[in-house]
């Protein structure tokens, strides 16, 4: 949950400033090199939070599949290693393309 906030608290306060001025001017008003990368931080946010929830749904359904294995089954390396995953797809989602 802690990295779905993460991802959801990117979005409002790295992406959405620039796309309201975008918005608001009807055009792109900052810097040009930073076009590129609040386009690759924009995918990458919400990449990750589509993937957050995800990743939130599968833990769900396992605990609600076999709820007398899952405390084996989901350790915290486990857990820390589908978050790691989850950000590492959503970066190389957005930043390889640049």
């Amino acid at each position: 949950l802690v990295s779905l906030f993460m991802s959801d608290l990117m979005v409002g306060l790295v992406v959405m400033p620039p796309a309201m001025l975008n918005q608001l001017y009807g055009r792109w008003v900052l810097r040009g090199d930073f076009c590129s990368l609040w386009s690759a931080l924009d995918v990458m946010c919400c990449s990750a939070s589509i993937l957050n929830l995800c990743v939130i749904s599968l833990d769900r359904y396992l605990l609600i599949i076999c709820p007398l294995k899952y405390k084996l089954r989901m350790t915290a390396g486990r857990a820390f290693w589908l978050i790691l995953a989850t950000w590492t797809v959503a970066a190389l989602a957005s930043f390889l393309p640049i």
